[in-house]
C-alpha cells in the first residue's frame, strides 16, 4: 500500500510514557518490512495495515479514554488494543467481547515488531471470523425469510391478495422502492393470443391509483421480453438502455408523478406445468430500504443496481410464487367450477318447483347474515360462537342445496297446490256430470211410462221437482267439493259433509255400483291443513333424507365435509320431534338451527303461492316466536334475527 511519512509529535505534547514512544520510534524504524501507517495522537498510536489496526495504548493513561475515537473500529472488529503495562481491572468489560487486547507489559525494539505483527494478524482474523458470522447470520435471516415468505404464499388462495404478498415480499428481500406484477392470460401454445394483464403496482415513495391493463406478450416490453426469453432482465438504469436493445422503457409515469425510475430486475414466474404464468417487477433498488425517494438528491444517493444476491433472492422467492399463483388459479378454477355446479343444482330443483323459485337462494342470503350476526354477538348464550369465512361459506353452500332432496320426490307432490290432483277432480266432475245426466234419463223414462198410462200433468210436475232437486243436492255436493279442496284449515263438520258425500253411489254404465268418492278422494279432501295427504307428506319429508344421500355422495373435502349433514338437518326441531332422525338439540349442528329459521321465515313472506298466501314480516315473525314457544326453534337465534334485522338482508342482497 502507498505509505505516507510518520511524524512524531514533539516530546513536550506527548503524555504516552517514554517506554512507548521509543517502541513506536522502533517500529517506525522497521516500516518497511510491516508495511504499515503509523498515526500519532496525544494518548494512543495507530498502527494500520491494509486490513487491520491496532491502538497503542499506555495503562497509566486509561483515565483520559483514549480508546474512545476507536471504539467503532474495535467494535466492528477493525481494530485491536495493545497496552503499554498489566492489562487494568474491569477493561474488558469496557470493550466489546470480541476486541483483540494485548497486554505488553515489556517493551523491547526487536520483540515489539512480532508483537503488533501477530495482533494485527489476530485483528484480521477476528475480522474474518466476525464477516463469516456476519454472513451466516444473514444466510439464516433471508432463508428464514424466506421460508416464511413461502409459507404465506402457498396459503393463499386469494389471486389480488396472493398477488399483493408475492410483490409485497419481492420488494422486501431486495429492498426495492416499487415494483409491479403482471399475469400472463392464454393459452401457452396460442402464442398470438397471448397478453400481459398489469394487475398490481406498488411504490414506497409516492401514491397513486394503479389502473390494470392488458398488452400482447411481445420483445417491445421489458415484461413481454422476460415471458418470451423465460429469463431474469436486470438493467443497472432504464433511461440508459442501449439503442439496439429489443425493448424500451416508457417514461410517462415518471414524468406524470415526479418519479425517476433507475435500477430495474423482472424476474419470470413459472408453473409446475414448466409455463410462465406471470412476472414480478421490480424497480429502484435502495442501499437503505427505510428511504423514502423524495428529491433528485435522494434517487442520486440512494439508487443502485439490483446486485447478484438480490437477483438470487427473488428467483428463489419466484420459484415459490409461480407454483404458489398456478395452485391459487387452479383453486379459483375450481371453485368456479364447484360454484357452477351448486348454481346448476338449485336451478334443477327450481325447473321442477317453480312456485319456489328463488327459496334456496334467499335461505341462503338469510342463514349467512344471521351467522355473521352471531359472531358479532357479545352477550348471550351465543356470545363465544364465532363463524369463520369457511363455515360461513359451508352453511352457504349447505343452505343453497338444503332442498336439492327434492329432485327424489314425484313432481306431481311437489307442485300440488289443491287437496285434489287435477285429474282427480276432474274425474269427479266427470262423475257427477254421468250421475247428473243419469238422473235426468231416469226421470225422462218415467215421465214416458206417466204419459203412457195418462197420468194427470201434476205427476209430470212433481218428477221436474224432484229432478231438480235432485240436480241441486249434487250441485250442493260438488260445492263442498270444491271448497274442501282448497288448502285451508278445515272445520270439524266438513269432515262429516265430505264422509256423507262418500257414502253417496251410482250405477256406472256396467251396471256396477260405485261410490260417488273413492277411500283415497275422501282421505285427501279431509286433509285438516295444507293441501297434502299424510302421505304426500311423508313423500315430501322425505326430500331432506335425499338431500343428505346426495350430498353424502359428493366429496366435499375437509373444508366443506359437513355440508350434507346440515343440510339433512334443517328440519330437526330442539325438542326432537322433527325429521329425518328426531335429534335433540345438542345433536342438531349450529348451522342447521341457523337455517331452520332463514328457511321457515321465507317460506312464510315468499311471494304468493297457489296454495298459501304470503304473509307481512311482522306476523312471519310472530310465527317465529310460537316456534320458538313450542321447543322447535333457537329463541336466541330469533332473537339476533330480529334484532340485527337479518331479513332486510333478503332485500338488499337480492330483488324480487
Amino acid at each position: 500500500m502507498e505509505r505516507e511519512p510518520s511524524t512524531a509529535p514533539a516530546d513536550g505534547n506527548l503524555t504516552l510514557p517514554e517506554g512507548l514512544l521509543g517502541a513506536a520510534l522502533s517500529l517506525i524504524k522497521e516500516e518497511m518490512r510491516l508495511d504499515v501507517r503509523v498515526t500519532w495522537s496525544r494518548d494512543a498510536v495507530e498502527i494500520q495495515n491494509a486490513t487491520s489496526h491496532v491502538v497503542l495504548v499506555a495503562t497509566a493513561d486509561l483515565a483520559s479514554n483514549p480508546l474512545a475515537p476507536y471504539m467503532e473500529l474495535i467494535a466492528n472488529g477493525d481494530a485491536g488494543v495493545m497496552l503499554l503495562g498489566p492489562l487494568p481491572q474491569g477493561l474488558r468489560e469496557r470493550l466489546p467481547a470480541n476486541a483483540v487486547i494485548t497486554p505488553v507489559e515489556v517493551v523491547h525494539p526487536d520483540t515489539f515488531y512480532f508483537e503488533v505483527q501477530d495482533t494485527l494478524l489476530r485483528v484480521a482474523q477476528n475480522h474474518r471470523s466476525e464477516q463469516k458470522s456476519l454472513l451466516l447470520s444473514q444466510y439464516r435471516y433471508e432463508l428464514s425469510e424466506l421460508i416464511a415468505i413461502a409459507r404465506a404464499i402457498t396459503q393463499e388462495r386469494n389471486i389480488d391478495r396472493l398477488l399483493h404478498l408475492i410483490l409485497e415480499k419481492s420488494r422486501f428481500i431486495t429492498g426495492a422502492d416499487a415494483g409491479s406484477i403482471y399475469v400472463v392470460e392464454g393459452h401457452a401454445a396460442d402464442v398470438r393470443r397471448r397478453t400481459l394483464h398489469f394487475k398490481l403496482s406498488q411504490n414506497e415513495s409516492i401514491s397513486f391509483e394503479p389502473k390494470q391493463f392488458t398488452m400482447p406478450v411481445s420483445t417491445r416490453s421489458i415484461a413481454g421480453a422476460s415471458v418470451i426469453t423465460r429469463s431474469v432482465i436486470s438493467i443497472p438504469d432504464v433511461y440508459l438502455i442501449p439503442a439496439n436493445a429489443p425493448y424500451g422503457f416508457d417514461r410517462s409515469f415518471d414524468e406524470k408523478f415526479g418519479y425517476r425510475t433507475g435500477s430495474m430486475i423482472t424476474m419470470p414466474m413459472v408453473s409446475a406445468a414448466d409455463e410462465v404464468i406471470g412476472v414480478i417487477q421490480l424497480i429502484n433498488k435502495k442501499k437503505n430500504p427505510h428511504i423514502r425517494l423524495q428529491s433528485k438528491g435522494d434517487f442520486e444517493e440512494q439508487v443502485v443496481p439490483f446486485d447478484q444476491r438480490s437477483e438470487d433472492l427473488l428467483a428463489t422467492l419466484a420459484s415459490q410464487a409461480g407454483i404458489a399463483l398456478e395452485n391459487a388459479m387452479l383453486y379459483q378454477e375450481i371453485q368456479t367450477i364447484f360454484e357452477g355446479f351448486v348454481r346448476a343444482s338449485v336451478q334443477a330443483i327450481e325447473q321442477r318447483d317453480p312456485t319456489t323459485s328463488g327459496h334456496s337462494l334467499r335461505v341462503s342470503v338469510l342463514s349467512c347474515g344471521l351467522a355473521d350476526a352471531v359472531t358479532r354477538t357479545e352477550a348471550g348464550p351465543h356470545a363465544g360462537t364465532r363463524f369463520t369465512a369457511r363455515d360461513v361459506k359451508e352453511l352457504e353452500y349447505a343452505s343453497l342445496l338444503h332442498d336439492f332432496g327434492k329432485i327424489g320426490v314425484r313432481e306431481q307432490v311437489l307442485v300440488k297446490a289443491k287437496k285434489l290432483y287435477p285429474h282427480q277432480l276432474d274425474s269427479i266432475r266427470a262423475r257427477f256430470d254421468y250421475v247428473q245426466r243419469g238422473t235426468e234419463i231416469d226421470v225422462l223414462k218415467r215421465k214416458i211410462e206417466l204419459m203412457r198410462e195418462g197420468s194427470d200433468g201434476a205427476a209430470l210436475l212433481r218428477l221436474d221437482e224432484e229432478m231438480e232437486n235432485r240436480k241441486a243436492d249434487l250441485e250442493r255436493a260438488w260445492a263442498v267439493i270444491r271448497d274442501s279442496n282448497e288448502p285451508t284449515v278445515l272445520k270439524q263438520g266438513d269432515f262429516t259433509r265430505i264422509a256423507d258425500i262418500g257414502g253417496f253411489t251410482y250405477v256406472d254404465s256396467s251396471g256396477l255400483l260405485q261410490p260417488l268418492l273413492t277411500p283415497d278422494e275422501i282421505a285427501s279432501l279431509q286433509v285438516t291443513r295444507g293441501s297434502l295427504s299424510s302421505k304426500e307428506l311423508d313423500e315430501i319429508r322425505s326430500h331432506v333424507s335425499h338431500t343428505y344421500n346426495f350430498l353424502a355422495r359428493i366429496p366435499w373435502g375437509k373444508s366443506y365435509s359437513r355440508i350434507p349433514e346440515i343440510a339433512g338437518s334443517h328440519h330437526e326441531k330442539l325438542n326432537g320431534t322433527g325429521y329425518p332422525n328426531r335429534l335433540n338439540s345438542e345433536e342438531i349442528p349450529a348451522q342447521s338451527k341457523i337455517m331452520s329459521i332463514a328457511d321457515i321465515y321465507d317460506a312464510l313472506t315468499a311471494r304468493d303461492r297457489p296454495y298459501k298466501k304470503a304473509l307481512p314480516f311482522d306476523r312471519a315473525l310472530d310465527i317465529l316466536g310460537f316456534e320458538v314457544r313450542d321447543g322447535h326453534i333457537d329463541g336466541e337465534l330469533v332473537r339476533i334475527f330480529i334484532e340485527a334485522q337479518i331479513f332486510k338482508e333478503v332485500e338488499r342482497d337480492l330483488s324480487y
